[in-house]
């Protein structure tokens, strides 16, 4: 029996004891192994390789016909497998085991794999394909988290987050419970937060190439470049954190002519400036004029809109743009 992962919650209606969850996306499968089943199981619960199975079929098909009276039952996750198995699932069946629930976990199975076949074909077994979550989903899904934990967030850091997660929604969420986190010290979430949050060396460095450049430290600017390989589907996230530095920059020097003391201007400004950065937007304010500013933000309007139209060539445009004032 086929049951859509859309459709997941039909499971705690069904009586099925064996189940065939298979496909790449693991943080889903993971997900729902630990909400549908061990979370509303009150047995034990076996976690098996494929192999584990294979070397001692026969010594846990005994166990497991051995049962006592007072057992709550066993939950086993059965992980990595394939069409090796089949010989135990059908020995499960044969002897008609009472009590557990099986969980068979597969990557990618072809249409012609046995293990795919005997699960769909069934009525008494739930086959369960897990397929990669697109942006959409993965977007959706984001939403809703921060819609209720009530944390806000830009848009533009929802879509650094989907980015981040590759495509399994596992990724997306160890990303989302980081930030609920964060949020429980601190009320506004802004870029930075996000690029220091995660424990990737890559953001640390595009969050240092963007202070590097508005600081105009030309010499640190070509060490983090030559040290690290950024990809060129990064290429619209170092222009986004220069153009939100930027952006803070401007309003910055336009608070500074109004007040005329810089350093009032850096302590009074909203969203407080973290003391550790105050001597580097002190560098920043003075390195650039208020028409430097504007036009540094129309460039890098201009080159996200090229370097999405040239994708290929697009760390060749970042670094030549990081390189020259």
């Amino acid at each position: 029996m086929i049951i859509k992962s859309f459709e997941i919650e039909k499971i705690k209606s069904k009586k099925n004891n064996l189940t065939l969850i298979y496909g790449t996306n693991q943080g889903y499968k993971n997900q729902v192994i630990k909400e549908l089943f061990k979370d509303l199981f009150e047995g034990e619960t076996l976690r098996f390789d494929e192999n584990d199975i294979l070397n001692n079929h026969e010594e846990i098909i005994s166990n497991l016909m051995n049962k006592s009276l007072f057992d709550e039952g066993k939950l086993i996750i059965v992980s990595r497998a394939s069409d090796k198995i089949l010989k135990f699932i059908n020995e499960i069946l044969e002897r008609k085991i009472e009590n557990i629930k099986i969980i068979i976990n597969s990557d990618n199975l072809e249409k012609k794999s046995k293990l795919r076949s005997l699960f769909e074909k069934e009525k008494e077994l739930i086959c369960i394909p897990f397929y990669e979550d697109n942006d959409k989903s993965l977007s959706s899904m984001a939403q809703n988290f921060f819609r209720q934990k009530k944390i806000k967030v830009s848009q533009e850091i929802i879509n650094i987050l989907i980015g981040r997660s590759r495509g399994d929604r596992g990724n997306l969420i160890n990303e989302l419970n980081k930030i609920e986190n964060l949020s429980m010290t601190k009320k506004n979430i802004d870029i930075e937060d996000i690029l220091k949050l995660t424990n990737l060396s890559e953001n640390y460095s595009i969050f240092e190439l963007a202070e590097s450049y508005l600081t105009k430290n030309k010499k640190q600017v070509s060490k983090i470049l030559n040290e690290n390989n950024f990809a060129n589907d990064e290429c619209v996230l170092i222009l986004r954190t220069i153009l939100n530095r930027s952006k803070r920059l401007l309003k910055l020097k336009e608070n500074q002519n109004q007040t005329g003391n810089i350093d009032l201007t850096i302590s009074s400004f909203k969203p407080p400036i973290f003391w550790k950065e105050k001597d580097i937007v002190k560098k920043q304010i003075q390195s650039w004029s208020d028409d430097e500013v504007k036009n540094m933000i129309y460039k890098i309007n201009e080159l996200e809109i090229l370097v999405k139209k040239n994708s290929n060539n697009s760390l060749n445009f970042v670094s030549d743009f990081v390189s020259n004032y």
